[in-house]
């Protein structure tokens, strides 16, 4: 039988879905200037070098610096996360240092296309069209991760299952899709704190990212107007 885990997908930071078990479903100076101005009224402290705007016009630092093994943070469909190569034992555990959180807590990959999710998890179970269904969107898919994965074995050690993630955010997929690997990423917060719908909830972090790309308010935003956020 199929769960999902959550009751408005728009509305969550991470649905669930898991289908692990056999059971049922089996830079121009001048642009970056005139971005500063449009960003003013953020009262962003913008430090050069590190905080770029989410546009296809940065994209190509973005995967230089996931494949030097860094952490960059970036907007997705539901709120900023944490990004670095997933297949890297180094950039794995600095995330793990920059949130403050237990290497025991397992960590989700993001990829840039369904037909990406093969190479990181087991899906010859699932019915065909089944993730197409469900993905890119706000939910986290949890599958078997299998013999073949060619994911880091440091990422979530002692766990046979894997979350995925095709984020309906071009930006992040773009990454995805140009690191030639898969993302691991999980919140821009540090770990129990509340999770972050823009650049300024995580400022005390941005020191220790490669870049902070700014998208604005996430989606997530829209829906949590009372400023309930979740920790993770």
């Amino acid at each position: 039988m199929l769960k999902l885990g959550f009751s408005n997908p728009l509305c969550q930071n991470r649905g669930f879905v898991d289908l692990s078990t056999n059971r049922g479903f089996g830079g121009i100076f001048s642009r970056q200037m005139a971005w500063n101005l449009e960003r003013c009224n953020l009262g962003l402290k913008l430090k050069a070098g590190v905080v770029l705007p989410a546009t296809e016009t940065h994209v190509e630092e973005a995967i230089g610096a996931i494949k030097s093994g860094k952490v960059i943070a970036v907007p997705t469909d539901t709120l900023y996360g944490f990004a670095c190569d997933a297949c890297s034992k180094e950039a794995v555990h600095r995330i793990y240092e920059i949130k403050g959180r237990k290497q025991t807590s397992p960590l989700a990959i993001c990829v840039a296309d369904v037909s990406d999710i093969e190479r990181f998890a087991v899906i010859d179970n699932l019915p065909h069209g089944l993730l197409d269904s469900l993905l890119p969107g706000p939910v986290t898919v949890v599958l078997k991760r299998g013999e073949c994965s060619i994911l880091e074995k440091s990422l979530n050690p002692g766990l046979d299952s894997i979350g995925v993630r095709v984020p309906d955010s071009n930006f992040i997929r773009i990454i995805a899709r140009g690191s030639g690997s898969a993302l691991a990423l999980t919140s821009a917060n540090l770990s129990g704190q509340p999770s972050s719908i823009n650049i300024k909830d995580f400022e005390n972090l941005w020191q220790h990212c490669a870049y902070v790309y700014d998208g604005g308010f996430t989606s997530f935003w829209a829906c949590g107007i009372n400023g309930h956020r979740p920790p993770h």
